[in-house]
């Protein structure tokens, strides 16, 4: 039986000596939370660190045993490795680039280095117990590189991964020296996730600018696979939260606060100790807002607790020293005898704890500088069974998007909170209600079960996709029934792109003339009165008149644009829409000329071509990239596209392109025998939108809306040759 094996960083336990036994307690963090409500279904297994390091075999032996009656497989590390790849390389390298604190990025070889080493320990340890069938979903940031290192090994495994922090922009991401080599450790996996639309589209970006691969809405074509990228938020186990908070072992814990904190209003701000989180401007906000409203003294305490994290890094030391500087004045200036402005805990809670703060809040004050998702909002949302309380959420959460009922501040803006902590605690018992019951709705239906069912959905249609598109070379066999399907043919349709599939590729476009073999292959093939033959190519209509006219064929030029039937002047397509936008287009083209030695730009009547043939390799790829990005920024709210083709960038109306030209005319003609023959992008059109039946070859390697792939331009010729000595004409 198949199963998913799940792999972090970090296991969701924590390992414990008592005495001579070690045992195995559950771990704090967003991940352990969300996941561990799952991972032991079936024959799943969870693969990460088990928090410590080991130098006795016979004691790793014995964590080994007992992690595997709970369901995990460990990946020991050593101390060094932990240093150097979890809090050097992941923690100070991407941890600040992904959250835009770029001041505190540090750039180390030695890291990257023993990133690279234990990324490869991971993928080893997955390997010892992969079987045929299995999932890997991966997680996190921590682990970038292990999904081509995995594919390499098993090239049709099935791999997702799932980002938790946020995605940085192109400008941030490509700081990083080692950039390229993340992204294509990323690009091993099938499906990516991330919490959000913003993170989605930056790392579409990054791949798009760093690594040249072309997309499409959110698909990425690389050589030989189809890779989908997609956001789904996170969400929690709703009716755990939900049941607990009104337990007997809940309830004795909220008395007992209570009769500690005395009968204050209390703001609850609950976070791991780290840079993104706000906490020094969240506690600036409390305290303006006791500033301004000293009617409020006595009434209401920040009940701030902080988990402990990575104390070990300076700039985590130094941001507590911060956090208790700004607690003790705060505390010391505003402070009663019998009141404490602010409630401090520098500790980590059970399970039942954390519900009773959430009970006993009446507001969540969550306020991180960048956030992939956070889920303490929605833990705390969950927990107010008697739907009251307000939730002030920072607007750069991953959350935000989801809670829009919430309070959305700017954690920027210290005066902005502190006037949101005003209007949250003067709001109506009825307002209160109104929000939280719809974001508990909200939280209640895309809970930690759906999400992990649509990330494994979505991953599922990935690889069944894939397979659809994957293409095989014309065997023998296959040749032969085609050309007798040819044969016993009565009207047959055939579409043969051009550049690239009838003719090689040259530096000059003007030199892929027609010679006097393809001109005679063409010839034969129309002479044949059961055969309508259409070359449908992007060049220009004049060229292509120039070079084909008066063999008995018919044209499409630019795509679809203009149209020509043997004997007839060319025509202009009826959906085109106005040419106004090629000025604009024009100047942004000709800036990336201006910029590229060898490229120049081609102008056709309603489509203009940036061609990059001649251009140094590496340059033309990256400018191809650049402009591309370009002009989808300059289309917006206009009818146009871009098509990416060999060497060339081509920017055109939408209105039309090959496959809705080759549709038409199927359904015109109605052929009992179909043929279409093209290498890029473009001809991709075609193949989708024919029938099954049809006779689909791409030219190329590659994965493919083609049926079959043939190897080169001499690979058609050959083809088309034996079609015309089937019918012995």
């Amino acid at each position: 039986m198949s199963k998913t094996i799940i792999v972090s960083n970090r296991l969701p336990v924590r390992i414990e000596k008592s005495g001579s036994q070690y045992e195995f307690k559950s771990s704090e963090g967003g991940l352990a939370t969300g996941l561990g409500s799952i991972y032991k279904e079936g024959n799943n297994i969870w693969i990460g660190w088990p928090g410590a390091s080991f130098k006795d075999n016979k004691i790793k032996e014995e964590i080994t045993a007992g992690l595997k009656k709970e369901s995990m497989k460990p990946v020991f590390l050593t101390d060094q490795e932990v240093e150097e790849y979890y809090l050097g390389f992941s923690n100070q390298t991407l941890w600040p680039a992904y959250h835009y604190f770029v001041q505190y990025i540090q750039y180390n070889e030695k890291h990257w280095k023993a990133y690279q080493k234990v990324n490869r320990k991971f993928a080893r340890v997955i390997s010892e117990n992969i079987e045929p069938g299995d999932i890997v979903w991966l997680h996190d940031y921590q682990l970038l590189l292990v999904a081509q290192m995995l594919r390499e090994d098993h090239p049709d495994i099935t791999i997702g991964f799932f980002q938790h922090i946020p995605f940085p922009s192109y400008e941030v991401f490509r700081m990083i020296p080692w950039r390229r080599e993340l992204l294509r450790g990323m690009l091993g996996a099938d499906f990516l996730g991330f919490h959000t639309y913003d993170d989605m589209r930056h790392f579409l970006s990054s791949v798009h600018r760093l690594v040249g691969y072309n997309y499409n809405r959110n698909e990425i074509q690389m050589e030989d696979r189809l890779v989908v990228v997609d956001s789904l938020p996170m969400g929690i186990d709703y009716d755990k939260f939900a049941d607990n908070v009104t337990t007997e072992a809940t309830e004795e814990r909220v008395k007992r606060y209570s009769e500690s904190l005395g009968k204050q209003r209390l703001i609850l701000s609950m976070d791991r100790l780290d840079y993104s989180k706000g906490i020094p401007r969240r506690l600036k906000a409390f305290e303006l807002f006791l500033e301004d409203n000293p009617d409020y003294h006595e009434k209401v305490s920040l009940l701030l607790i902080v988990v402990p994290s990575r104390d070990e890094v300076p700039s985590y030391q130094q941001l507590k020293e911060n956090v208790d500087e700004l607690v003790g004045k705060i505390n010391s200036k505003y402070g009663r005898i019998a009141w404490s402005p602010i409630h401090y805990f520098y500790r980590s809670y059970p399970f039942d704890a954390l519900s009773a703060f959430y009970r006993m809040c009446d507001v969540a004050m969550i306020t991180p500088m960048r956030d992939g998702m956070n889920l303490v909002c929605k833990e705390y949302i969950a927990s107010r069974h008697e739907k009251d309380g307000v939730l002030i959420l920072s607007e750069m959460a991953g959350s935000a998007k989801e809670l829009s009922d919430a309070l959305l501040v700017n954690p920027n803006d210290i005066p902005g909170m502190a006037k949101t902590l005003k209007r949250a605690l003067d709001m109506p018992k009825d307002e209160q209600k109104r929000h939280i019951e719809v974001m508990q709705e909200s939280v209640k239906k895309y809970n930690i079960f759906s999400w992990v069912e649509l990330f494994i959905s979505n991953l599922e249609r990935v690889k069944q996709k894939q397979r659809l598109l994957a293409t095989h070379l014309l065997t023998e066999n296959e040749s032969t029934e085609l050309t007798d399907t040819y044969k016993k043919s009565e009207k047959r349709l055939l579409f043969l792109d051009y550049d690239g599939t009838l003719v090689p590729f040259h530096n000059d476009p003007l030199a892929c003339k027609p010679d006097d073999e393809l001109l005679l292959i063409l010839t034969k093939l129309a002479a044949d009165p059961r055969n309508t033959v259409t070359v449908i190519s992007g060049r220009k209509a004049d060229t292509l008149g120039e070079w084909l006219e008066g063999l008995g064929i018919q044209l499409v030029a630019e795509h679809g644009i203009w149209t020509k039937s043997a004997g007839n002047e060319w025509q202009l397509n009826e959906e085109m829409a106005s040419d106004e936008w090629k000025e604009e287009a024009r100047n942004i083209i000709n800036f990336y000329v201006d910029r590229t030695p060898g490229s120049f730009l081609e102008e056709k009547r309603h489509a203009l071509v940036w061609h990059y043939r001649k251009v140094e390799k590496g340059l033309g790829e990256l400018r191809s990239s650049e402009l591309g990005s370009h002009l989808k920024h300059f289309m917006e709210q206009k009818q146009l596209q871009v098509l990416y083709g060999n060497h060339v960038v081509e920017v055109k109306p939408n209105a039309v392109n090959k496959g809705k030209v080759a549709l038409a005319r199927y359904q015109k003609i109605k052929p009992d025998f179909t043929l279409a023959l093209g290498d890029d992008r473009t001809d991709e059109d075609i193949f989708e939108m024919l029938p099954a039946s049809a006779y689909t070859i791409r030219i190329g390697r590659g994965a493919s809306h083609a049926r079959f792939t043939l190897d080169d331009p001499t690979e058609v010729r050959k083809l088309l040759r034996s079609l015309i000595e089937a019918t012995g004409r």
